[in-house]
């Protein structure tokens, strides 16, 4: 979907709506915030060198901000927080364990299935860890706080035991899953799987008709 306005009415109503109906609106706004924060920078930058532009809004120097690379950066942009939502909006509503038992319902192997859910763990178990460390770096007299020089100094000491930790435990669980038969062949009997009502159904296939009446809107040409 072209332009500004599409990608706004889609956040709106695919990730906003949702995300106040999960009670998530607040924690959304700031993750994908946070998410979009290095990307948004970089746009402004873009302001400064976008080829082409003959509306002169600001003038610095040598270089110069038009309407045109004002346009093209806030377009991108709303496609970017529209991405950023999504994936926190799912992150934030699925749990990775149900995630995981649908996958392995649907057909999908263990293995790929276990990758999704380690790269879905992965960040929050870091963080995790890397607090964990930083309260013991604390109590043996680790300088954590004050300026921004000494803060910078102190993630040096922490850098290494998250990694070492996040190695490690790789290793253990990779050891407990072949002692549960993980790479057992044969496909696995499982006990519960997530609820899946027709409303939800019916909701998914809707997203599908919607998703290719776009991609042929947009082939057709009949979208910005």
């Amino acid at each position: 979907m072209g332009g500004i306005w599409g990608p706004l009415a889609l956040a709106l109503v695919a990730i906003v709506l949702p995300a106040a109906a999960a009670r998530v609106l607040r924690r959304l706004g700031r993750t994908s915030l946070l998410l979009s924060l290095p990307i948004a920078i970089s746009l402004l930058v873009n302001l400064f060198f976008f080829p082409g532009g003959h509306q002169v809004l600001l003038r610095l120097g040598p270089v110069t901000a038009t309407a045109e690379g004002l346009a093209f950066a806030l377009e991108i942009l709303v496609r970017i927080m529209a991405i950023a939502g999504a994936i926190t909006l799912f992150y934030l509503t699925t749990r990775p364990h149900d995630f995981v038992v649908d996958l392995e319902r649907r057909g999908i192997s263990p293995r790929a299935a276990f990758v999704a859910n380690a790269s879905v763990q992965t960040v929050p178990a870091m963080v995790e860890r890397a607090g964990q460390i930083t309260a013991a770096q604390r109590a043996r007299g680790l300088d954590t706080e004050g300026s921004v020089w000494r803060r910078a100094r102190g993630i040096l000491p922490l850098v290494g035991p998250v990694i070492l930790g996040s190695i490690a435990e790789v290793e253990e669980r990779t050891m407990a899953l072949e002692a549960r038969g993980f790479t057992r062949p044969g496909r696995r009997t499982l006990l519960w799987s997530p609820p899946d009502s027709g409303r939800e159904r019916l909701a998914r296939w809707a997203l599908v008709v919607a998703l290719l009446v776009v991609v042929v809107a947009r082939l057709a040409g009949w979208t910005a």
